[in-house]
């Protein structure tokens, strides 16, 4: 038996780029823009679990003590697991900015103004001579 795995050569998936051959294929801005779109709604979604897993523990906090222990092991492994999807969802929307960036150039962002710097730190230095 032959485990190799051989995806072909048409791409698929949501993401795929026009260029790439996908007939219903996205432009990069697209594809970014629907990244972001999924991006936005899990952290909604994440954020009401977050909410939902609060009002569950302070009811269950107003119960019998010994009733809890089970409950709070599966509440303590749900936070831990909501956490490392927020953390996911943080650094793929990193990815997402970043990829947002390259594909739409820079566009004078990102640059430093020295002139601007300069003048900023001659008036805070000339407060400051003032001030002491």
């Amino acid at each position: 038996m032959d485990m190799s795995f051989e995806p072909g050569v048409v791409p698929e998936g949501p993401f795929v780029s026009a260029r790439d051959g996908g007939a219903a294929g996205l432009e990069p801005g697209q594809a970014i823009d629907v990244a972001g779109e999924m991006f936005r709604e899990l952290a909604e979604e994440l954020h009401r679990l977050r909410v939902g897993l609060r009002t569950g523990l302070k009811e269950g906090a107003a119960g019998e003590p010994g009733e809890l222990s089970g409950e709070v092991r599966e509440a303590a492994k749900l936070v831990r697991d909501l956490r490392a999807a927020t953390q996911l969802v943080l650094e793929e929307r990193n990815r997402v900015d970043k990829l947002r960036k390259d594909i739409g150039g820079q566009a004078g962002q990102g640059r430093l103004d020295l002139d601007a710097a300069r003048d900023e730190i001659g008036r805070r230095l000339a407060c400051l001579r003032r001030a002491g």
